[in-house]
């Protein structure tokens, strides 16, 4: 009897705690389908679990299709493809003609008065833009550019319109971002409509494919098309962390491999849009070169990576901070650093007015060097002179080789004077020079500066030789001194 009243009291206790378990679970049971219709913006990344839905809710509606509309002057006759003819009349060869091109992208809207951003190459402008922008509710407004920078390849549009106030995504902080952070991208590729795509993070930090030494991207694997530049890489939080920008791609179409510009850079450049002033990039008064594996076994180095310091310029920052030539610069700002691409971002996300705590490698030993970011000097008024007279270089701007010019136009030497610009239709425009032409020699006479120029300038030769640096190329300009025979020769 004892034992089948054990038995008995067992299996109730089993029961009792078998209804407990089922009424714990009644509850969400009964309020699963409530929950499900109130989907808000994941909170972790943890929290993700079935569906982007909530993200691309909240940032959607703030990237918009950008279409743009292009007067452009051609030249047509049915010899312009000729070889023969073209070697004689180049590209003026032809009647001109005016047509319209037209481009698409995709841009974001980061503020509500409806500042943009894009990439300058979806909106580049030399001339009559038209330039429209459509919300993903269908509503169109005419827009018009605000800057545009080719080095980062960042432009702002803002939206003409009477007061609207409209969706915008918030920037975040692409310093965050880790290898492996899922990522949304939005955009409008190949123009088939506002379409997303969901990737990772794969690389950061990437410097190699990029034009210019402003240039540093996020890596992703979430699908980039033809459309998709100037579209948004946002994070689960529904936060801007890049700007579409290219793919790597042999056919055109997206192999996983697409990159992003840091909101970081980008926020910069909305700031300049919002305050009316200038970005501004501080100056380190150094040449870097990145760190290879021959650099790194005769400096004795652990790791192939930083830059290294081989040049200082007299009176610059970095020469007064007390930087040395040899020195390895790992890290900057708390980041490390892994070419000299990524030394100029950290020091331009930084900013001018501040001071940046750079970590460098120095004959094997670790020291901290604190460096005062400002803005480079440009050439003062007498720096620069335009080019007037009887001698090839008519129509020329030149300026001296000073403070932040050999940065800003990528200079490999400070002798010499280089070219601002060239006047449409002038002598110097037919022989084809161009900005940031160094020109270090004419006739018998090495040219340091404008003192030198002027001087050569004011002979009368009978021949004029002309010695040109195009970033590291030589070219040599032969070009008569009789106005009846302009002919140039090259060797």
């Amino acid at each position: 009897m004892t034992f089948a009243m054990a038995y008995l009291r067992t299996r109730a206790g089993a029961l009792c705690c078998i209804m407990l378990a089922i009424g714990a679970l009644a509850v969400p049971l009964a309020t699963r389908d409530a929950d499900a219709q109130k989907r808000e913006v994941p909170l972790s990344r943890e929290a993700v679990r079935h569906s982007f839905a909530p993200i691309v809710k909240t940032a959607a509606p703030a990237v918009v299709n950008v279409y743009v509309r292009k007067r452009v002057r051609a030249f047509r006759s049915p010899f312009a493809n000729d070889p023969f003819f073209r070697r004689f009349f180049g590209d003026q060869f032809g009647k001109p003609s005016e047509r319209f091109q037209n481009s698409l992208g995709s841009g974001v809207i980061v503020s509500p008065e409806g500042i943009v951003v894009t990439n300058t190459h979806v909106v580049k402008s030399s001339g009559e833009t038209e330039i429209r922008v459509a919300l993903s509710d269908q509503r169109e407004f005419d827009a018009q550019i605000v800057s545009q920078d080719e080095k980062t390849d960042i432009a702002i549009l803002k939206i003409k319109s009477n007061g609207e106030v409209f969706p915008s995504l918030r920037l975040g902080n692409s310093d965050d971002l880790e290898v492996g952070d899922l990522v949304l991208a939005i955009g409008n590729p190949f123009g088939v409509g506002q379409t997303v795509t969901s990737g990772i993070i794969s690389a950061l930090a990437r410097s190699e494919v990029g034009r210019s030494d402003q240039q540093i991207f996020i890596q992703t694997d979430a699908a980039i098309n033809p459309g998709n530049s100037g579209g948004a890489l946002v994070d689960l939080s529904g936060d801007l962390v890049g700007i579409n920008t290219l793919i790597f791609s042999k056919t055109g179409g997206s192999h996983g491999i697409g990159f992003a510009i840091p909101t970081n850079l980008v926020r910069l450049y909305v700031e300049s849009a919002l305050t009316g002033k200038t970005v501004e990039r501080p100056w380190l008064g150094a040449k870097l070169e990145t760190v290879t594996r021959d650099v790194a076994e005769a400096l004795g180095l652990q790791r192939i990576s930083g830059a290294y310091v081989v040049r200082l310029y007299e009176d610059g920052p970095a020469a007064a901070a007390g930087f040395e030539l040899g020195d390895v610069i790992t890290r900057v700002g708390g980041f490390e650093v892994r070419d000299e691409r990524s030394v100029l971002y950290r020091l331009t996300t930084i900013g001018v007015g501040r001071r940046a705590k750079i970590e460098v490698l120095r004959s094997g030993k670790p020291v901290v060097v604190t460096l005062p970011l400002r803005k480079a000097p440009g050439p003062s008024t007498s720096d620069i002179e335009e080019l007037r007279g009887d001698h090839p270089l008519d129509g020329l701007t030149v300026a001296n080789i000073v403070g932040g010019l050999t940065e800003e136009l990528d200079l490999e030497d400070e002798r010499g004077v280089v070219v601002l610009e060239v006047q449409p239709n002038s002598v110097a425009s037919r022989y084809r020079f161009r900005k940031g032409d160094v020109i270090f020699e004419v006739g018998r006479r090495k040219i340091s500066g404008l003192s030198d120029l002027r001087r050569s300038l004011n002979k009368r030769l009978s021949y004029w030789n002309i010695g040109v640096n195009r970033r590291g190329r030589i070219l040599r300009l032969r070009v008569s001194g009789d106005r009846r025979q302009p002919r140039p020769y090259r060797r």
